[in-house]
């Protein structure tokens, strides 16, 4: 079996494991925190010293900024949530092969320069040796795109993406889940959104128009019901290669500036919107006063026109 750990990032993004795509429990984390991750993973990947226990990584502050606007403070605010959140990873041991739950840090800790005022400085970090141990017999990855990952405001949108990306290569292209298990993928806190339109509105609605106007591959999800009245009780995903065009416009748009995006890939502006409203309760003729064709017939036979 070829492991996550032998494979080395290209073009296509690097190889995150499957475990820790598929953590659950991450809800407190914000989309920045998420792309936070992906870069810390990706660099601990990358040095090839993941699988050695103890061992640690230095990674400079600035490559963890989403913007080079962001200050050293909200840099240090994702880190503290990174290093408080508890998941739960399930992973399949490969001697027994039984189906396992790991409840478990994403980090050790971290240490960063005292003097939050300074400009550079490094962040250390460090990976849980039991964690570790899972991502090292890891044989499920998918390849994620730092530069897709940090183009998305959404953190349902990345958690959806890499799900999606982990499963790219897989000869199906349809997946069902269980919507319990389908909101914990995706970070939806406990307690929250939880009739059908609320979820679709602020959860599957936004993923879906980030990760099918930013990434290479189309997704559709379509919530299950028994009946129309019945509650959500699954979530059928769909995945499939874009064709060139949309992949170019995807990559386009990725070059594009994070102001107006949104709106961008709604295809409407704030002026398509305005006449979009006017539009959509249109005046009845006949109690607005305008003239229709036939009172403008009536009117020029009286000589009035």
């Amino acid at each position: 079996m070829s492991l996550t750990l032998d494979q080395k990032p290209n073009y296509s993004g690097f190889p995150k494991a499957g475990e820790l795509i598929e953590i659950t429990g991450a809800h407190a984390l914000e989309a920045s925190d998420r792309a936070m991750l992906n870069a810390l993973y990706q660099h601990a990947h990358e040095s090839g010293q993941l699988a050695i226990p103890g061992a640690t990584w230095d990674v400079p502050m600035t490559a963890l900024r989403s913007s080079t606007h962001q200050s050293n403070d909200r840099l240090r605010d994702s880190l503290s949530r990174l290093l408080s959140v508890q998941v739960v990873v399930s992973y399949r041991d490969t001697k027994t092969n039984r189906a396992l739950t790991l409840q478990t840090h994403l980090f050790d800790a971290f240490v960063t320069p005292t003097d939050t005022t300074a400009s550079g400085g490094f962040v250390r970090f460090g990976v849980p040796d039991m964690l570790r141990a899972v991502l090292a017999q890891s044989g499920r990855w998918g390849r994620i795109k730092a530069e897709v990952v940090c183009a998305m405001t959404s953190k349902y949108a990345i958690a959806l993406y890499e799900l999606v990306q982990l499963r790219a290569g897989l000869d199906r292209c349809i997946e069902q889940f269980p919507i319990e298990r389908f909101r914990d993928l995706l970070g939806v806190p406990p307690g929250k959104l939880l009739r059908g339109p609320d979820f679709l509105r602020y959860c599957i609605t936004p993923a879906l128009l980030e990760v099918n106007g930013l990434s290479e591959l189309g997704v559709q999800i379509d919530l299950v019901r028994a009946h129309p009245r019945a509650p959500v009780t699954a979530a059928a995903m769909t995945w499939w290669r874009k064709d060139p065009e949309d992949f170019k416009q995807a990559y386009k748009e990725r070059q594009r500036s994070k102001a107006g995006r949104l709106a961008r890939l709604r295809g409407t502006t704030d002026a398509d919107t305005a006449v979009t409203l006017t539009l959509a309760a249109p005046l009845d003729p006949k109690q607005s006063g305008q003239n229709t064709p036939s009172k403008l017939r009536r009117q020029r036979a009286a000589g009035k026109t």
